[in-house]
C-alpha cells in the first residue's frame, strides 16, 4: 500500500502542497468543505460586483484533475483521532472516515466577532463566497430600497454603510464602495444622489493599515479621505442589531444608523485547530491557533503537519508569522517536501523559514499601498505591482483574462461587471440559520453508527414552521 496522505483544506496551504506531491510516490485525499479553491484575498471584489465567482473561486476537480494521485471528497472535517490516525467528516446528508499515514492540515481561520457571534447576523464577516453574496446583494440593494424612501431620515440610514475593521480587507472594502457611491452609480436614480452616501470605517485601533508602517498607513488614510470614505479610529464597537452599531469614542457612546454593516475585524482558528491539539497534548494561542515546532509539525506527533492562518509561529526575530496567503503557500510546499524526504529516507529539511515577500492593498482605482522590505510605494506604482501579482496567483489562465476584462470595465470604465443580486442571495444564510441543515434530517453514517451505506435514516417528524421574519437589513 503507498503511503496515504490526507490534506484537510483546499486554501493556497493545502492546494501548493498537494501540487508539489504531483510526482510522489502517495495517495492524496483531499477533504473540503467546498467544491471550489477560494481566492480569498479578491472576495471583496466579488462583494462589490467587479469581479464574479468563478473568477476567484475555480472548482478543485478542474484545478487538479490532471493530477492522478488525488481523490477530492466534499465533507467537513469535524475531528481526528489521533491515535488511529482518522479523519471523521460530515459529508452533505452522509457522514465518513478517511485514514492517513500523514496528515497536512490548512483548515484556514474563521471570522471572529470577539464573542458575539450575534453580530453576524447583521454585519456578515469576509471569509467565503456566500458572505460576498449576501454582501453584494445588501450593497446594491441599500441604493435600490434609499430610492424609494420619501422620509430623509430613513433615506439616510439606507445610504449609510459601516465597515468594521481598517486592515487591508475592511480598507479595500471600504474604497471599493466610496467608488460605487462616487464613481459607478450617479446619474442612474431618479430620487437620490449615490455621492450623499456615508461610507464610515471604524477600527478600535489608532490607524489603518496598522501592519504597513506609519508613512503607508498614512498616506492610505488620505486616500480614503479623498474618497470621501469617514474613518474612524479608536473607536470600539460594542452593539450591532438591524439597523445600527453602536460604538466607544473619545467623545463616549454613539450610535450611527445604518442598514448595511460589513465585519472586517478579526480572525480565529477554526475549532479543528483546538480539537486537534487537544487531543494531540498541543497548546493553542488565544485565536486557538496551534503552537507547532519549527518543521510545521505537531509536537509529539510528526505524522501532522499544520499550515497556514491556523497555527502559531514566530520567525528568527520572534514575531509571530502573519496570517497571509504566502505564509500558507510556502507552508505547503515546505510540508510537501518534508513528505518527499521522509519517504526517500532523507534527512529532514532545515526548520521552516519564511519569506517575507511585501504585503499590498488596494484603496481605489489606480491607487494602493505596497510594502516590500524597505521599499514602500504607494500610488500608481504600488497599484501596479497589485495588479501583477494578483494575477500571477490567480488559478487558471482563463480566470485571468475575464479578471483584466473585468477591471478594465470597472476601474478604466465607470461600470461594474457583477451587479446582479437577489433576495436568496441577501437572507438564505439567516434561512438556514433559522430552519437548519437540510441534511441533517437525511444523514448516512455507515462507520459510526453500522447502518447500511445505501439506507438513510429516516427523517424526524419537525414541528410546524413558523413565518419567515424579515430581518429589516
Amino acid at each position: 500500500m503507498r503511503h496515504r496522505v490526507v490534506v484537510i483544506g483546499a486554501g493556497f496551504g493545502g492546494l501548493f502542497a498537494i501540487k508539489a506531491l504531483r510526482n510522489a510516490p502517495v495517495d492524496i485525499t483531499l477533504v473540503n468543505g467546498t467544491a471550489y479553491h477560494l481566492f480569498q484575498p479578491l472576495l471583496y471584489q466579488l462583494a462589490t460586483g467587479i469581479l464574479s465567482e468563478g473568477e476567484i473561486a475555480p472548482p478543485i476537480r478542474e484545478v487538479l484533475k490532471n493530477q492522478k494521485n488525488v481523490d477530492v471528497k466534499l465533507g467537513w472535517a469535524q475531528r481526528v483521532d489521533v491515535g488511529s490516525k482518522t479523519v471523521y467528516v460530515e459529508g452533505p446528508g452522509i457522514d465518513y472516515t478517511v485514514e492517513y499515514d500523514t496528515l497536512i492540515v490548512s483548515a484556514g481561520s474563521s471570522q471572529s466577532y470577539f464573542g458575539h457571534e450575534e453580530y453576524a447576523t447583521y454585519a456578515p464577516g469576509m471569509k467565503n463566497v456566500d458572505n460576498a453574496l449576501e454582501l453584494r446583494a445588501r450593497i446594491f440593494a441599500a441604493f435600490e430600497i434609499a430610492d424609494l424612501q420619501p422620509d430623509p431620515v430613513e433615506r439616510e440610514r439606507w445610504m449609510t454603510f459601516v465597515i468594521v475593521g481598517a486592515g487591508p480587507t475592511g480598507t479595500e472594502m471600504a474604497g471599493q464602495v466610496a467608488e460605487l457611491a462616487h464613481r459607478n452609480l450617479p446619474g442612474q436614480y431618479k430620487h437620490i444622489d449615490p455621492r450623499k452616501a456615508r461610507i464610515i470605517l471604524v477600527d478600535a485601533l489608532d490607524a489603518v493599515l496598522n501592519t504597513f508602517g506609519d508613512h503607508l498607513s498614512t498616506r492610505a488614510l488620505r486616500q480614503l479621505h479623498l474618497l470621501g470614505v469617514e474613518v474612524e479610529l479608536n473607536t470600539k464597537v460594542v452593539g450591532v442589531d438591524a439597523t445600527g452599531i453602536d460604538v466607544e469614542t473619545e467623545r463616549g457612546t454613539e450610535r450611527i444608523e445604518s442598514m448595511t454593516k460589513v465585519w472586517a475585524a478579526g480572525v480565529s482558528a477554526p475549532p479543528l485547530a483546538r480539537q486537534i491539539a487537544e487531543a494531540a497534548g498541543a497548546k493553542t494561542d488565544r485565536a486557538g491557533r496551534i503552537f507547532v515546532e519549527r518543521d510545521l509539525t505537531v509536537p509529539g506527533h510528526p505524522e501532522i503537519i499544520a499550515v497556514g492562518d491556523m497555527i502559531n509561529l514566530s520567525d528568527e526575530k520572534g514575531d509571530e508569522l502573519p496570517g497571509v496567503a504566502q505564509v500558507a503557500i510556502q507552508g505547503g510546499k515546505y510540508a510537501a517536501k518534508l513528505v518527499k524526504r521522509r519517504l526517500a529516507g532523507k534527512p529532514a529539511p532545515e526548520p521552516f523559514k519564511y519569506f517575507d515577500k511585501g504585503s499590498l492593498a488596494v484603496i481605489s482605482r489606480s491607487s494602493a499601498v505596497a510594502s516590500i522590505g524597505k521599499v514602500h510605494l504607494s500610488g500608481f506604482a504600488a497599484w501596479l505591482i497589485w495588479v501583477g501579482v494578483h494575477l500571477f496567483y490567480l488559478v487558471g489562465f482563463k480566470n485571468r483574462i475575464t479578471a483584466v476584462l473585468h477591471w478594465a470595465v470597472s476601474f478604466l470604465g465607470r461600470g461594474r461587471s457583477e451587479r446582479i443580486s437577489t433576495v436568496q442571495m441577501a437572507y438564505g444564510r439567516q434561512a438556514l440559520q433559522h430552519y437548519g441543515d437540510p441534511f441533517q434530517h437525511v444523514r448516512v453514517t455507515p462507520e459510526l453508527s453500522g447502518e447500511p451505506s445505501g439506507e438513510p435514516k429516516p427523517e424526524p417528524e419537525r414541528a410546524p414552521e413558523p413565518a419567515a421574519e424579515p430581518s429589516g437589513n
